[in-house]
């Protein structure tokens, strides 16, 4: 995520959640994480839910009341649901995903399961059902642990974690990242992009100031990630101190005035500030480079407010 967010949805749901929170809370809200809750546990249940927000299952659950697709039986509405439109699949699409599961299940031979892991990995990300994506990446990276291999599990999770809509997934979602975080930072302590996605997924847990703690530390080890600035920016405008969020967008677009969102974001400070006219040639040099037409019409909405 060098871009900072992986889509303008992502960001349109960034912005709508963060001005929808009372000052004082974060992006993500806080919830409780049991501390006897072993993972063990949160596998499974990552497992049974592997999807962007309702559940993909466990291939070792296969024969428990899942329905064709591999999912528990009764999670999918034909039609989807007003919060969750993703949910439905082309027919064509299921029945391949299907049979892969049905595949992946049956297969006793590691190196086959390992591809047809890969290819189920890639089938859920490809329709945005992230953590389905990452289980079966994190089976893979149990067959061959590395740093690689635990962090593209990590971020399918950390994806999945940045849409989750409610407390419940984020619990869930938050959990397994910090899990899967920690087991890269063993391997390689220094990759500062997996300590990023760690200190932002502390932010669901009972400990956030460790999470601010763990985004800080990359920014000392590395004044100009542009990651680590843009989460510290959010995090500022979560807690209302625009100020600060403000001189942390104008530090992301003096490092690069190409990121999008960091231009969009100052323009949203900034308007807090009073700042308008800075607010507005944010706003405008966002809008002028990204083609997006969604982000453009938020920028349109946005100018409206400073009229």
């Amino acid at each position: 995520m060098a871009t900072t967010t992986s889509s303008s949805k992502h960001q349109l749901l960034v912005l709508a959640l963060a001005f929808a929170l009372a000052a004082g809370l974060f992006l993500l809200p806080k919830v409780i994480v049991k501390p006897k809750e072993g993972k063990g546990t949160l596998a499974q249940d990552a497992a049974r839910t592997a999807n962007r927000d309702q559940g993909a299952a466990a291939p070792s659950t296969a024969a428990s009341g899942l329905d064709e697709h591999g999912h528990p039986a009764g999670s999918h509405e034909q039609n989807g649901t007003a919060e969750q439109p993703h949910m439905t699949l082309p027919p064509a699409q299921r029945r391949e995903i299907s049979a892969l599961v049905g595949k992946f299940t049956a297969e006793t031979d590691q190196a086959a399961r390992l591809r047809l892991a890969q290819q189920l990995a890639e089938k859920y990300k490809a329709v945005e059902r992230f953590d389905s994506a990452g289980y079966y990446l994190e089976q893979m990276a149990i067959a061959r642990p590395g740093e690689q291999t635990w962090k593209r599990a990590a971020d399918e999770y950390f994806e999945a974690y940045s849409f989750a809509t409610t407390e419940a997934r984020q619990k869930l979602l938050g959990a397994k990242c910090m899990e899967l975080y920690e087991k890269v930072l063993k391997n390689n302590p220094d990759n500062l992009d997996a300590k990023t996605n760690l200190g932002m997924a502390y932010m669901s847990s009972t400990n956030p100031v460790q999470g601010i703690t763990l985004i800080r530390e990359v920014l000392a080890a590395d004044p100009r990630n542009e990651k680590a600035l843009y989460n510290l920016g959010l995090l500022a405008i979560q807690s209302g101190q625009f100020d600060k969020a403000v001189g942390r967008f104008q530090e992301l677009t003096k490092v690069n005035p190409e990121n999008v969102n960091g231009q969009f974001y100052l323009g949203v400070t900034l308007a807090k500030t009073g700042a308008k006219e800075e607010a507005k040639k944010a706003f405008l040099k966002a809008k002028s480079i990204s083609p997006d037409p969604a982000l453009a019409a938020s920028v349109d909405e946005e100018l409206k407010k400073l009229q």
